[in-house]
């Protein structure tokens, strides 16, 4: 086998299972190899029924008390019953699984092992697997590999061509010079990707994930270092001069810039005088005035005859720019036109004549800004709008358009700064750390489950007054298909216990973009009161009227996408609510939760995080939402990622030219990934 083989070698995987595979972008050996576990189920001894606390995974040895039964409701089967030892009785849930009403037996003693949660007040065990004695104690202390899953893959199956490729693999070589894995005292990397997936105890799993992990941060740090520098070579065409009109634009605003906003103007302002060409990111807060600082740029280069455009990561962010930029911007006699994916076949023509011919200013829109249709005239500035949602290589491609067209990139991402210069080492780093003044601090709070009616209660006081509330469903990794019904079935229990006048409507990743759009647009303009949502709200529409946050199972995130989250609101003039949930009763997660309920600041809530965070803690959430590497997370590695920015630094020309032309498919793959690549 060779890394670059299809998945039909490996036996039992056919047509039907490789179209599974694909859904989650696995084509080859490669891909599959790097389809990392997201976590480990560890076998632990038996406890009694207790001592089992709510939020955890136990097993239990107990006698199965009475006949089950079986319940039909809705699209579910569900099967009851009850385990009983001499500290006390649980309940016990299997969804879907009919057959075990006819073959659990009463006063059958056996080991269940499952999640405990609690409904109705009374604690529960879901969906426990049953073990017989011999066959738990077998397994005890070892680590398992739990993967993502899409609809049509199961873990076993996964586990199944994993084990085949690495006994029949041919790995050769290493992207890492020997000297640099004797430095850092990395594992080989055929062992890491085998203790990956098969540890053999913790330790291994450790020592394999930091290799890994220095793998994937040291070659984005050299495949950058070689963007950077070929970016440095080239002086820009777009040399420009500063504008009165921009000092118009900043008298005339509601409010006066802050002194993080003034000094980053300033910057931008040498870099498009300069003569070379800007590649600047702006690193600020939820809510810091990043926007405006973008408007002035692009009204800067089209007050000196250019072009200039700005890609957003949804249609509905896009079509909030281009009305609040057309209101902005119309005094200075601008054309602003849209382009996005939803317009139809003669809309797009339309605009594509428009933007061609120089009747339009400034092109606000999506990825279609970068289709093959659309062509400048003298485009001189590109912004891209929350950077962390495109590829390097998607930037690149919209700044082909031009000839070399300054580039400013903005994210929300509350990275440190010493960490941020190796993730964007092709730009220069800008950071507006200071909020307007006059903004409301948002009130939070973290919660038990308990609180939830409580919580029920000020949505619909929040709602009889006019305002608008989201509320997070939990992360089910497992399956989009089950976080799909979660937030579909979340949605449908909230409608029961809110008042029937409040228009209640929910939103997941397994939606058309069309659909997701139009439950956006309708949100934004206040036909919906209250949105139940996944994560696909972190970015993308600014809801002024929005004034409550409810995040169930707070405890599943990582704290700076929380703080993403909680950005949705506090956006308008009045008080804004924040609701973490935590859903178990772990010290460690209520101590980390605590942080957000002390601070609105991103930069002290990354900062706090990583001091909490243990060197072994990879058992947890990722941190960095979409600043998606394979394995490397930004917070939990950042140690990791620290050496190797260092080590990459290190290298000579010639190593870095060596690497590359010894895996000439690896520069490529590194930047092209769609989404999440910073």
């Amino acid at each position: 086998m060779q890394y670059s083989d299809k998945l039909d070698k490996i036996k039992g995987i056919g047509e039907k299972t490789q179209r599974a595979f694909l859904k989650l972008g696995i084509v080859t050996l490669m891909d599959l190899l790097e389809h990392y576990p997201r976590g480990y189920d560890v076998y632990e001894k038996p406890v009694s029924i207790g001592e089992v606390l709510e939020g955890e995974v136990f097993t239990i040895e107990a006698e199965i008390a009475g006949s089950p039964k079986l319940i039909r409701a809705r699209r579910l089967q569900i099967v009851t019953a009850r385990a009983r030892d001499l500290t006390g009785v649980l309940n016990l849930t299997w969804y879907n699984m009919p057959y075990l009403a006819r073959t659990i037996k009463s006063g059958t003693v056996c080991l269940l092992r499952g999640k405990i949660c609690r409904k109705n007040g009374v604690l529960l065990m879901e969906q426990p697997r049953i073990y017989r004695r011999e066959e738990y104690y077998r397994l005890l202390k070892v680590l398992q590999p739990i993967y993502p899953l899409t609809e049509g893959l199961t873990n076993n199956m996964i586990v199944k061509a994993m084990r085949q490729i690495l006994d029949g693999l041919n790995i050769v070589g290493d992207y890492i010079p020997a000297r640099i894995s004797g430095e850092y005292s990395l594992m080989d990397r055929r062992e890491a990707l085998v203790q990956i997936h098969f540890p053999k105890d913790r330790e291994s799993m450790l020592t394999a994930r930091k290799r890994l992990v220095f793998d994937e941060f040291f070659m984005y740090a050299i495949a950058l270092r070689r963007l950077k520098e070929s970016q440095l070579v080239k002086g820009s065409d777009f040399v420009m001069k500063e504008s009165a009109e921009c000092d118009r634009l900043i008298k005339s605003l509601p409010y006066s810039l802050t002194k993080a906003q003034e000094k980053v103007w300033r910057e931008i302002r040498t870099d498009l005088c300069s003569g070379s060409v800007m590649n600047r990111l702006i690193q600020g807060d939820v809510g810091s005035g990043k926007t405006i600082l973008a408007v002035l740029a692009l009204l800067m280069a089209v007050k000196n005859g250019y072009q200039a455009s700005i890609m957003a990561p949804t249609e509905v962010l896009a079509k909030q720019h281009y009305n609040s930029f057309t209101k902005l911007l119309e005094p200075f006699g601008i054309s602003v036109c849209l382009l996005v994916g939803s317009m139809t076949a003669s809309q797009k023509r339309d605009t594509y004549e428009i933007i061609r011919s120089h009747r339009a200013d400034i092109i606000i829109g999506t990825h279609a800004l970068i289709q093959e249709k659309v062509e400048y005239d003298n485009l001189a500035l590109v912004v891209t709008d929350e950077q962390h949602r495109f590829g390097v290589r998607q930037r690149e491609a919209l700044m082909e358009k031009g000839q070399r067209p300054h580039v400013l990139v903005m994210s929300a991402t509350p990275i440190p700064r010493t960490l941020a210069i190796i993730l964007y080492g092709d730009l220069d780093i800008s950071i507006v750390d200071e909020l307007p003044a006059g903004r409301l601090p948002i009130k939070n709070c973290v919660v038990g489950t308990e609180y939830r009616p409580n919580a029920y209660r000020f949505i619909s006081k929040q709602a009889a007054m006019g305002k608008q509330a989201y509320v997070i469903c939990p992360m089910v990794e497992e399956s989009e298909e089950i976080e799909a019904e979660n937030v579909v079935e979340y949605a449908e229990s909230l409608k029961d216990n809110l008042p029937r006048e409040i228009k209640v409507e929910y939103l997941h990743g397994r939606m058309k973009a069309k659909e997701k759009n139009e439950i956006m647009e309708r949100f934004a303009n206040g036909e919906i009161q209250v949105l139940v949502s996944t994560t696909v709200v972190e970015v993308g529409v600014n809801v002024p009227n929005a004034t409550v946050m409810m995040v169930e199972n707070a405890e599943r995130f990582g704290l700076a996408q929380l703080h993403q989250l909680r950005g949705r609101v506090g956006r308008g003039s009045d008080q804004s609510y924040c609701i973490f949930i935590c859903g178990t009763d772990s010290v460690q997660a209520k101590q980390r939760l605590e942080i957000l309920n002390k601070s609105n600041d991103g930069f002290f809530i990354a900062a706090e995080d990583l001091k909490l965070r243990g060197p072994g803690d990879v058992f947890g959430i990722r941190q960095s939402g979409d600043l998606q590497f394979k394995l490397a997370d930004v917070f939990n590695d950042a140690g990791v990622l620290k050496q190797a920015g260092e080590a990459a630094k290190s290298l000579s020309d010639d190593e870095v030219n060596r690497i590359f032309s010894d895996n000439p498919h690896l520069e490529e793959k590194i930047l092209q990934r769609n989404t999440g690549t910073i």
